[in-house]
């Protein structure tokens, strides 16, 4: 496990240590509900409700919708899938608690911490070629090997990282990271 991807598991437990943000959590899973609701139901006060709300919003967990005048706010069952799939290595054991790497490894590390936010989303392209390939590297990652994707299906996964799917495609494909080919994409399995 990525210490990027232990940082967003440790958000995501600091978040639920709190009884609030849990019982929030708890009502958003039975239906969509409105700052006025829960706070009536927590007997909270709505400012308190709606900083709860927030924190669970950093963390991708709500999402919200405008109607009129109220917010409707939704639990993210695909966040929590992600969450929990990523307690786990591709093996099936814990991935939680390896050891930060040294030397290389502990600089590609920082430059991820820098460009990715603990949600697991890219904040901006890396200007510098270098820091820049360790964010592809990263993003490789997203992609199954020896899986086909279609061009919609790249798009879809990079976009859960950051929004311009185009760029990144290329510089992935640039970078010798993923190939192409009949508007089908794979991951290259021996990556530089």
């Amino acid at each position: 496990m990525s210490d990027t991807d232990l940082a967003t598991l440790l958000a995501f437990f600091k978040a639920m240590s709190n009884e609030s943000r849990l019982r929030i959590v708890g009502l958003l899973a039975e239906r969509e509900r409105s700052v006025q609701e829960l706070a009536t139901l927590l007997a909270l006060k709505e400012p308190t409700v709606s900083h709860h709300l927030a924190t669970l919003k950093a963390l991708g967990l709500v999402s919200a919708r405008a109607e009129g005048v109220t917010r409707w706010h939704a639990l993210r069952l695909e966040t929590l899938t992600t969450l929990n799939s990523g307690l786990l290595d591709p093996k099936g054991e814990v991935a939680v608690g390896r050891e930060r790497g040294t030397g290389a490894d502990a600089w590609e590390t920082k430059v991820l911490e820098t460009f990715v936010d603990p949600a697991g989303k890219l904040t901006t392209i890396p200007a510098s070629r270098r820091k820049r390939l360790i964010v592809l590297r990263w993003l490789a990652e997203q992609f199954d090997d020896g899986r086909r994707y279609r061009e919609a299906e790249v798009n879809e996964t990079i976009q859960r990282r950051h929004w311009d799917c185009a760029t990144l495609r290329r510089e992935l494909i640039g970078a010798g990271l993923m190939a192409r080919e009949g508007g089908v994409y794979w991951r290259c399995e021996a990556a530089p």
